[in-house]
């Protein structure tokens, strides 16, 4: 993602913009939440987008609705006043750096994301240390917080993924630690299809809740998310993932091979995805829909990442 603004002449009081990227078809942008953006006093607007090939934007009576996905534009009408259309072109900020940690490449990641809200990402919130070990942070101070992910180079589909992530149960409430695999084709598409599986830790802005959960998608349905209380210290969460069952674990410490008693165990069987263009990403943001927004920064240390096939 990243950032589209401009400057509307000769608008009228109500009157909003509905941006618009094209890959393939024409996507309403920024796809999650609200589809249409505000004019400001000075006439300029600023929204996020997906990056595509062109982009347009349309001045629109604030009872408009686009469509997800379309073929074409929107036609001048009763709702619809204006389009503009301009040629895709570089991002504005860095999208490529990668680093090596447990033998593998990763992205990390510098555009925006609208993952738990509208995040920004600053590569400078990534880094290895001395002895190998992965450190994600959140900065700045609220309302003005950037997170970290990193993204594996290449998809590795079924088999064991272990992950050994040091003391995690003091983030602060509103902050997430998510560890997944995602397929940005998937998760961009109206068919919701996003190869997902998560192991997610936070409280999503409630202080009393728990603080740990396992996930497939589509997570509206009741069945596909295991709440669990992750304890301090340690862990080592694993996930096998073979065909039709994907099988999540959280052990004490920091063994290459788990064993009983687990901290938490879960199968997920009938809505196991299949893999194909995923890839896996740890993750480290501000959830900004909660009862509580993020407070204090937050860095989590992961000793290791490995995969059996």
């Amino acid at each position: 993602m990243d950032v589209i603004a401009g400057r509307v002449s000769g608008a009228k009081p109500g009157q909003q913009i509905a941006v618009f990227a094209h890959s393939k078809v024409w996507w309403a942008e920024p796809r999650q939440g609200r589809l249409l953006t505000e004019i400001r006093p000075d006439s300029t607007w600023e929204s996020h987008t997906h990056l595509g090939t062109e982009y347009a934007a349309a001045l629109v009576d604030s009872r408009y609705q686009p469509s997800l996905t379309s073929p074409t534009l929107p036609r001048q009408d009763g709702y619809v006043m204006a389009v503009a259309v301009v040629p895709g072109s570089s991002p504005s900020r860095e999208t490529h750096r990668t680093i090596n940690f447990s033998g593998y490449e990763w992205t990390v990641r510098a555009a925006p994301s609208d993952r738990g809200g509208t995040n920004l990402y600053d590569p400078s919130n990534v880094w290895t240390d001395a002895n190998g070990l992965l450190h994600l942070r959140i900065t700045g101070a609220p309302g003005n917080w950037t997170c970290a992910q990193v993204i594996l180079n290449r998809s590795l589909g079924y088999g064991t993924y272990r992950m050994i992530v040091r003391d995690v149960s003091n983030l602060d409430p509103a902050a997430v630690f998510a560890m997944y695999t995602l397929s940005d084709i998937g998760a961009a598409s109206a068919d919701r299809n996003p190869r997902e599986w998560d192991i997610e830790i936070s409280r999503w802005g409630d202080p009393s809740g728990k603080n740990a959960r396992y996930v497939v998608q589509p997570a509206y349905v009741g069945q596909n998310t295991v709440w669990f209380t992750a304890p301090p210290g340690t862990l080592t969460h694993q996930v096998r993932w073979e065909p039709g069952k994907v099988t999540l674990t959280t052990a004490r410490g920091n063994a290459s091979a788990q064993s009983e008693p687990f901290v938490a165990q879960h199968v997920f069987a009938s809505t196991a995805p299949v893999p194909g263009d995923e890839k896996f990403r740890i993750n480290l943001y501000d959830f900004q829909r909660g009862p509580r927004l993020l407070k204090e920064a937050a860095e989590v240390v992961i000793e290791r990442f490995e995969y059996l096939p």
